[in-house]
C-alpha cells in the first residue's frame, strides 16, 4: 500500500467512525473540494463541511469504502454513504467515486462524483424525481447547502 493509499484509507476509516478531526488531518491547508451538492469549497470550509455533515447525521451515517488506489500524485476510491437526509428525513444511499491529488503527503484536491438525479430522487422523493435532473434544482440545492454551511460556521 502506497503512502497516499494509506492517507485515503485513513480518511474513509475516520469518516466511517464519524471522526471529522482525523479526516481533516488528511487534508493540505490549501485543499480544494468539489461535489455536485456543495460546488467548490476551499481550505477550512472543506473540514467544516465534513464536521457539519457528521453532526447532522447524529451518528447514523454509515460509510463503506473500496477500490482505494493511489500513486505519488493522484488517487481514487469508491464509497457508499447511507444516511437520513436531514431536510426530509428520507433514507439516502449515495454511491460516490472520489478522485484525489496529493501535495506534501496530504490531499490537496478532492472531487466527489455521484448521480445527482439519483441522489435527489432519494432525498426529495417525487420533487427530486421531477426536477432533480435540472440545472435549476441543482443550483438551488447548492445554494441551500452553502447557506447551511455558512450558518454552521457562524455557530461554531
Amino acid at each position: 500500500m502506497t503512502s497516499n493509499e494509506k492517507t485515503i484509507t485513513k480518511f474513509y476509516t475516520a469518516f466511517a467512525n464519524a471522526d471529522a478531526k482525523t479526516m481533516c488531518e488528511c487534508y493540505h491547508p490549501n485543499v480544494q473540494f468539489i461535489d455536485p451538492a456543495f460546488g467548490l469549497l476551499i481550505g477550512n470550509d472543506v473540514c467544516q463541511m465534513w464536521k457539519m455533515l457528521i453532526e447532522k447525521s447524529k451518528g447514523t451515517i454509515k460509510v463503506v469504502f473500496s477500490d482505494v488506489k493511489a500513486d505519488e500524485y493522484m488517487g481514487s476510491a469508491k464509497w457508499i454513504a447511507t444516511y437520513q437526509f436531514s431536510k426530509t428525513n428520507r433514507t439516502v444511499i449515495n454511491k460516490v467515486h472520489s478522485k484525489f491529488h496529493f501535495k506534501d503527503g496530504l490531499i490537496v484536491k478532492h472531487s466527489d462524483h455521484f448521480d445527482f438525479w439519483k441522489w435527489s430522487k432519494q432525498a426529495f422523493g417525487i420533487k427530486g424525481y421531477l426536477f432533480g435532473w435540472t440545472g435549476f434544482f441543482q443550483r438551488k440545492i447548492e445554494e441551500q447547502a452553502l447557506a447551511s454551511l455558512k450558518k454552521y460556521k457562524n455557530a461554531n
